[in-house]
């Protein structure tokens, strides 16, 4: 009988790659951004860089890593801060003049958007963010941010100031080479319907964030 080795060839898994495809100009509100489209070899998904200004001016570039939020970011939720931290970080890169925002199409921490939305329902049902997650059979936080440092790394970015409230997210990017400098503050003011939700991210995520107690008796319509 032949017997088969017990020491197998393994190919070692290729690095990951981000291609840029194309690159347009798109104005805003907060002025005009150039909007890059990468495609990667990690997932099918559209991964996008929206930068303003001269990245090889600054020594240490402006930039927020925002991964997708259709319902935050598309339709205004008030269940999470989102929208607000992508606006807000667009705002900053314009006032700066110069920065990036990377947005990842990671929707749901991860998860997708079908996902999120059942979470929704557990959460309606009084299970906080991670809880929901986890009785889904997913992780409290599925993101990956290399494709991000790839992105960077295209647009000739090695050190940044990351707008971010996540300490994991530092740790992620400088993992993968990029160096954080400093971390911006992106805190948004809670709400009746998300707070919560970062007071979940706070307590159990880690995130940093300067919460102020929200009266429930507060209408959805006010702050």
């Amino acid at each position: 009988m032949m017997k088969t080795s017990q020491h197998q060839s393994e190919c070692p898994m290729a690095e990951p790659e981000a291609t840029r495809m194309t690159r347009t100009r798109i104005p805003t509100e907060h002025g005009d951004f150039q909007l890059c489209f990468y495609s990667n070899t990690l997932d099918s998904k559209e991964h996008l860089a929206l930068y303003m200004g001269d990245l090889s001016s600054v020594e240490s570039v402006l930039v927020r890593v925002h991964s997708e939020c259709f319902t935050g970011d598309v339709l205004g939720s008030r269940r999470c801060d989102c929208g607000e931290q992508l606006d807000r970080s667009l705002a900053m890169v314009a006032a700066a003049g110069v920065g990036v925002v990377i947005y990842l199409r990671q929707e749901g921490r991860g998860i997708g958007l079908l996902e999120k939305l059942r979470a929704y329902n557990l959460q309606d049902q009084g299970y906080d963010t991670v809880d929901a997650n986890l009785m889904l059979g997913h992780g409290a936080d599925e993101r990956d941010y290399s494709l991000a440092a790839l992105i960077l790394e295209d647009l000739g970015v090695p050190s940044v100031r990351l707008m971010t409230n996540n300490p994991a997210k530092i740790l992620a990017l400088e993992a993968a080479g990029i160096t954080v400098s400093e971390r911006v503050s992106l805190a948004v003011n809670a709400n009746f319907d998300n707070a919560d939700y970062l007071l979940t991210k706070a307590q159990r995520m880690d995130h940093l964030l300067p919460l102020k107690p929200v009266r429930k008796t507060q209408s959805a319509h006010e702050s």
